[in-house]
């Protein structure tokens, strides 16, 4: 098994992606030795982007006062992982070459995302699916994104290239954005711009909410 895993294409994405996975670990540990009150900062930044999305972590790496330097390399490298990780993995495991129980339910959902929104990006090919991923809406995100890349044929790196290309220009738009919403923040209050984070957590929180509620509703219904 494992040599037909890492003969495909899609093994040497998931080898990269738990090797920056390890890298991450090993920077934020050094950190933790070397500058324990600072890397608190990256570690919050990186569970929020992680578990809440790139706006989240983006606006509270600006909110603790950190720069474009910063916050933006960050967020392009968690972004990479996830779509270097979930990608393969759901592509692996449709395969039936790797089975991970505890994800099956999260791939699911991602598939069912991904199969509501394939029919429209499957018409414009891969510009179709440069803009889904670009624009900022719920279930547009680079997972999703490089899932439909697969649904619909294209090759896995010219699948990896676009859906990263996308998301690195979404990321520098929203780092303009989110950092002159902070900025105007604090102008109103010192802890106005960590109620932003709050706020964007809150409303991921709750579409995440709807989301599976409807897909509960849907299979009920069926």
């Amino acid at each position: 098994m494992s040599k037909s895993l890492f003969a495909s294409p899609e093994g040497w994405i998931l080898g990269i992606g738990l090797t920056l996975v390890s890298l991450l670990f090993l920077g934020l540990g050094i950190g933790w030795h070397l500058f324990p009150d600072s890397v608190l900062t990256y570690a919050a930044m990186t569970g929020l982007n992680l578990t809440i999305g790139r706006a989240a972590g983006m606006t509270f790496g600006y909110a603790s006062g950190l720069g474009h330097a910063q916050v933006v390399p960050l967020n392009m490298l968690l972004q990479t992982i996830q779509v270097l990780v979930v990608y393969p993995l759901f592509v692996l495991s449709s395969r039936q070459l790797i089975r991970v129980p505890r994800l099956q339910s999260f791939l699911t959902r991602m598939q069912r995302a991904a199969e509501t929104h394939g029919g429209t990006v499957r018409k414009f090919g891969i510009v179709g699916l440069f803009v889904f991923v670009f624009v900022p809406f719920w279930m547009t995100g680079p997972v999703v994104g490089s899932i439909i890349g697969f649904l619909i044929g294209l090759r896995p790196w010219v699948n990896i290239v676009t859906v990263l290309g996308a998301t690195y220009v979404a990321i520098g738009v929203w780092a303009l954005l989110l950092n002159e919403l902070s900025a105007w923040a604090a102008t109103v209050n010192h802890f106005a711009p960590y109620v932003l984070v709050v706020a964007i957590a809150l409303i991921v929180v709750a579409m995440q909410w709807l989301a599976r509620r409807r897909d509960r509703e849907t299979a009920e219904g069926h």
